[in-house]
């Protein structure tokens, strides 16, 4: 029987549908139980057979009536897992879609067969800077590409009591006299005074004045030079195709432990960096959950800075940077000694530190990042 190219590119589609949960895939990708430090957790009922006969008929029916074109980069999308650069797919946003008792919008449905199974409304998604969608309110056409979006990370009310630090010193390779400034929680900027003076060389060479800088760290050692990041979006990976900022893969590292070269390895297309107008926003692009300390994350009443888990493909305004300004606590000798300390972020990949871990300090995860902040 001859088959369209089209029918072709729907099964394609519906093969590399989102993996609802019970499946071998699904719990990497959503955040299930436990997601102690993620937000509130959600119990998703798996769907009967008769729901996924439904929700297939429809899928396939609403993909018949897209242009091929349109069917190719949703695949390209799909089956790279945000990995390739896929331009927008533009739809009508007012098609709606029912499943059982449940009525969809288009975009909603396609982020849910093809991202999110457990996905209810649009409230809990955040458009993310490179879709010709993003910051446009209720336009006729809108980017469908389940790629160009992120799941928000809603923090819990009150947060857990993650983690207290206790002394950590570390230096940076490259500077063995200069010694990084700590506090009673022994929370440190580690290579801030370093990536203060590289800052200044970036800005007399005449470039464009950065907005922040980033160091890479396995275990207490620093890798590579600082990265200095001038453009609103930077991607941070180990390995991800067209990729395009810093990557990890190419740094020179010396270290041999076996759990660094594993948890390096699963780095993958890491993590993006944006800057936008309410802040600054972490989206964990790895198969992988990261984890973050930020000092606007936090109830500025608390007693301790907290580790907060975010799982792949959800996004975190990780730094507010009016709030930063703000953060002055005279009882708080994190913020009266080392006033930087509250223009830095620590994220970690695939481990975390803290209470609810065997690492308590940072300096004890194989691989992270230090995010520090150019308030000049």
């Amino acid at each position: 029987m001859f088959r369209t190219k089209r029918s072709g590119l729907v099964r394609r589609l519906w093969r590399s549908r989102a993996p609802a949960e019970g499946d071998g895939e699904a719990d990497r990708g959503t955040h299930g139980s436990g997601g102690c430090c993620m937000g509130k957790t959600t119990k998703v009922v798996k769907s009967t057979s008769g729901s996924d006969a439904e929700l297939k008929a429809l899928t396939h029916s609403i993909l018949k009536k897209i242009k091929e074109k349109q069917l190719e980069v949703l695949l390209q999308a799909v089956e790279s897992k945000g990995g390739a650069r896929s331009p927008c797919l533009l739809l009508p946003s007012k098609m709606d879609a029912k499943v059982g008792q449940q009525c969809y919008s288009l975009p909603l449905l396609l982020y849910k067969v093809f991202r999110w199974p457990d996905l209810r409304h649009s409230s809990e998604l955040k458009r993310l800077p490179c879709c010709e969608s993003y910051g446009k309110t209720n336009p006729e056409l809108v980017c469908c590409n389940p790629h160009h979006m992120s799941r928000l990370c809603e923090l819990e009310s009150p947060p857990p009591p993650y983690s207290r630090y206790p002394m950590d010193f570390l230096k940076p390779p490259d500077s063995p006299d200069s010694g990084p400034s700590s506090s009673d929680t022994g929370e440190t900027t580690y290579s801030a005074p370093v990536g203060l003076s590289d800052s200044l060389a970036v800005q007399e060479s005449g470039e464009r004045p950065h907005w922040c800088v980033v160091a890479y760290w396995e275990e207490k050692t620093r890798v590579g030079r600082l990265y200095s990041v001038q453009e609103s979006s930077l991607d941070i990976f180990y390995d991800l195709p067209q990729g395009n900022g810093f990557c990890l893969g190419q740094l020179c590292s010396d270290n041999k432990s076996p759990l660094v070269q594993m948890v390096r390895a699963k780095i993958g297309f890491g993590v993006q960096l944006t800057r936008e107008a309410d802040g600054v926003w972490v989206y964990n692009r790895s198969a992988y959950p990261i984890f973050i300390k930020s000092a606007t994350l936090d109830n500025p009443d608390s007693r301790a800075l907290l580790v907060h888990k975010v799982f792949p493909g959800f996004a975190i305004k990780a730094f507010d940077l009016d709030k930063a300004a703000s953060l002055r606590r005279p009882n708080d000798h994190e913020f009266t000694l080392q006033p930087r300390t509250g223009f830095t972020v620590q994220i970690s990949f695939v481990k975390g530190w803290g209470q609810c871990y065997t690492r308590q300090f940072i300096g004890s995860c194989p691989c992270w990042l230090e995010v520090i902040f150019n308030t000049r």
